[in-house]
């Protein structure tokens, strides 16, 4: 078992002792392979349809982005609906508009259903970190108003700093149907909730090996898992247990700190309204309120997958250059996490062969995004793969592989840090 990060997620809502490691071998309707966002809300789908679901977790439930991400619940996706026409045809785009809609509807039904008690508030910037930047926020405005969905305004000058107290942002496009949650909480709820609906949970079991053949067999340390169907949700933790898949996927490293405790005023004045905000670089910082009057503060991103010495430093100047107000202010917490990758930045759905599937690469979604991948893996095991086929249609694009994967990436690192410069 690995440790914890020193993250507040996990000081605020504690894990509590593991389940049962998996001993022995067992059979089962579905195996999921991970016990994230994604393999949670499959198997909570799955066995409230009456399905014999296992989940197998190398680790604990949400030790991984799922209990370490920014918590912020964020409509669409990390690109605009007019850049996924171009890549899918405007019918699609529109239902995976669609579906991203629906992803934020469950996820509330399920809190609300399940008691899940993780800070769910609602309100998000999305803020222009260059002058220049102004003009995608009006294309993402035009694309919701193209849609129907009215809950976004762009803000200016003193509207902005109204609800933002950083001279660093000119312009921002606030999303009232957006907002932001305690992540590792909203883990821990989902695995409660599908526990009750009869799914079994081992933690500290790991994959070893799949396969993928008619009769699915997933190889754990100290026992075999038989299944009908398998479901792979490891995500960027998913390393290299299935092959092609790591070809499509590139987990990155990206940070987070979390202050001291600023007392109420203080937090208050930086984010008056609540808001959680993300901005528009391609190093994006990211940052809310905690419930306990901190800042949480997260940005910068590894392309080679691990964390730097110098990460911690670099994050506390950049949190100083967004809140000039808050020099010399301490740090409580300091922690980093992998999040899934894709090339188009899309989610990537689909099958390894007639009875395994996978879902991974929310790009940064994933809060919300996992919740309806999750349940659309169900569908299409239940025989009802309509909704899933709309993402498994988007293309499934391979990064280089070695050797050169790691240097490409760093190079491709360093352009976007001198692009967001520039």
């Amino acid at each position: 078992m690995s440790p914890w990060p020193d993250s507040w997620y996990r000081h605020s809502s504690p894990p509590g002792a593991a389940a049962a490691a998996m001993a022995g071998d067992i059979t089962c309707d579905v195996c999921v392979v991970g016990a994230g966002y994604t393999g949670l809300s499959a198997a909570l789908t799955l066995a409230e349809r009456g399905y014999d679901v296992a989940v197998v977790e190398a680790e604990q439930v949400g030790w991984g982005a799922s209990g370490r991400n920014g918590g912020q619940l964020i409509s669409g996706y990390n690109k605009s609906v007019s850049a996924i026409a171009r890549m899918s045809g405007p019918d699609d785009a529109r239902r995976l508009w669609a579906l991203a809609e629906e992803a934020k509807a469950l996820l509330v039904g399920r809190v609300e259903r399940h008691g899940i008690a993780c800070d769910l508030r609602w309100g998000y910037i999305y803020a222009a970190a260059r002058p220049r930047h102004r003009a995608g926020l009006l294309t993402q405005l035009r694309d919701a108003e193209a849609l129907g969905y009215d809950r976004l305004r762009l803000l200016e000058g003193a509207d902005l700093r109204a609800l933002m107290a950083s001279p660093r942002y000119g312009s921002g496009l606030e999303d009232g149907g957006s907002g932001h949650l305690h992540p590792l909480a909203y883990a821990q709820g989902l695995a409660r909730a599908a526990r009750a609906a009869g799914a079994r949970l081992y933690e500290n079991t790991p994959a070893l090996a799949i396969d993928t053949g008619a009769a699915p067999t997933v190889t754990t340390p100290r026992g075999r898992v038989r299944a009908r169907f398998l479901v792979l949700a490891g995500n960027a933790y998913l390393g290299d247990l299935a092959p092609p898949l790591a070809r499509t996927l590139v987990p990155i490293v990206t940070y987070m700190l979390a202050t001291v405790p600023l007392g109420a005023e203080r937090a208050t004045a930086l984010l008056p309204a609540d808001h959680a905000v993300s901005d528009t670089n391609a190093g994006l910082h990211y940052f809310r309120r905690s419930r306990d009057h901190r800042l949480l503060f997260g940005g910068g991103v590894n392309f080679a997958n691990r964390s730097t010495a110098d990460a911690r430093p670099k994050l506390t100047r950049a949190l100083v250059h967004c809140f000039p107000q808050l020099a010399g202010v301490g740090v409580d917490h300091f922690w980093h996490g992998s999040v899934g990758m894709t090339v188009s930045r899309l989610p990537q759905l689909g099958r390894l062969s007639p009875t395994a599937y996978f879902a991974h690469g929310y790009s940064g979604h994933g809060v919300a995004l996992t919740g309806i991948c999750g349940q659309l893996l169900a569908e299409a095991i239940s025989g009802q793969a309509e909704r899933f086929d709309v993402f498994a249609r988007l293309p499934h694009r391979s990064f280089v592989g070695s050797p050169w994967r790691v240097p490409l990436l760093r190079l491709a690192s360093l352009w976007y840090r001198l692009r967001d410069l520039l």
